[in-house]
């Protein structure tokens, strides 16, 4: 009997788990470099790689409270629709992968809504989650919007459309595509009350959601490298049978070609809005306050 292997070695096996139970996301590695980072560090950085710069997706929720002043804010309940009125079925019925997504995310769906201050300034915001159903476009989402901009011209605030979409939701059908000009309507509701509205174009930003809402800012913002376009370039090389330009539907790319305002960096994006709405307020209270007197006559 070889009482080393038999006894011995047992002993000291059993003293340890035979696997150990490691997280799968404990680092992350960036796209751009390959760099590996932990994914602590990267929560604490707002989800850029420190090196590359590199703008990865930022949870909806963590979104909110990197906006909002001490991440201290009111989340607006937006509202409930019918689930699945085309009864949709491709390889998955529509109803799973609903719930699978809010399994996943643990949203009722693709946006989530807040409302606070930034830099002490009344703002509500509207936040696309792009890993619920890839931030698509459907009828929740779409009553999503309309509901934080009501809630905007109610608390008399500015309004903050954070966008990340693949487009319009396939399984709503025309359902889905009703919604862009409804949230079209809801942002000449904000020009009606004279409420700032700004869209911050994060990756990607594709289809019926650039066709709409997100490209009718007062004031287009966009992380570096966002995604941004109608139809993706893969689809656009396909049709055309060209090789597009170096950089072709990059934030930086439409920036120089006047699609956008600025290109902003994720760490500088809160000071950005705060000034921006505070520029726009002021100008247009001073607007206001020099109709009144020409209106009652003391200036010719």
């Amino acid at each position: 009997m070889n009482w080393i292997n038999n006894v011995v070695r047992p002993k000291i096996r059993s003293l340890w788990p035979a696997k150990w139970d490691v997280p799968e996301n404990l680092w992350v590695k960036c796209p751009e470099t390959g760099e590996m980072v932990f994914h602590r560090d990267l929560e604490a950085n707002q989800w850029v790689i420190p090196n590359s710069g590199y703008h990865m997706r930022m949870p909806a929720q963590q979104r909110l409270k990197s906006l909002f002043d001490d991440g201290a804010y009111d989340a607006i309940q937006t509202p409930q629709v019918l689930q699945d009125p085309l009864k949709f079925r491709d390889e998955k019925r529509y109803v799973d992968r609903l719930k699978d997504s809010r399994a996943k995310t643990g949203h009722d769906d693709a946006i989530l809504v807040g409302a606070g201050l930034v830099e002490s300034q009344p703002m509500v915001a509207a936040v696309q989650d792009f890993e619920f159903m890839g931030g698509s476009l459907g009828t929740a989402a779409g009553e999503a919007i309309v509901r934080a901009v009501e809630e905007a011209v109610h608390r008399s605030a500015a309004f903050v459309m954070f966008c990340a979409s693949g487009g319009a939701r396939m399984q709503e059908g025309i359902l889905s595509l009703m919604q862009m000009p409804r949230t079209t309507v809801g942002v000449e509701m904000l020009r009606e009350a004279g409420l700032p509205y700004i869209v911050v174009l994060t990756n990607p930003t594709l289809g019926g959601v650039t066709a709409s809402y997100a490209m009718l800012g007062d004031v287009q913002l966009a992380e570096p490298g966002a995604l941004i376009g109608f139809a993706g370039p893969r689809v656009i090389e396909q049709t055309i049978r060209e090789k597009l330009p170096e950089g072709f539907q990059r934030a930086e790319y439409l920036f120089d070609h006047g699609m956008i305002d600025m290109v902003v960096h994720r760490h500088a994006m809160r000071p950005t809005i705060a000034r921006l709405v505070r520029l726009m307020t002021e100008r247009r209270q001073q607007t206001k306050r020099l109709g009144y007197e020409v209106g009652n006559g003391r200036r010719s």
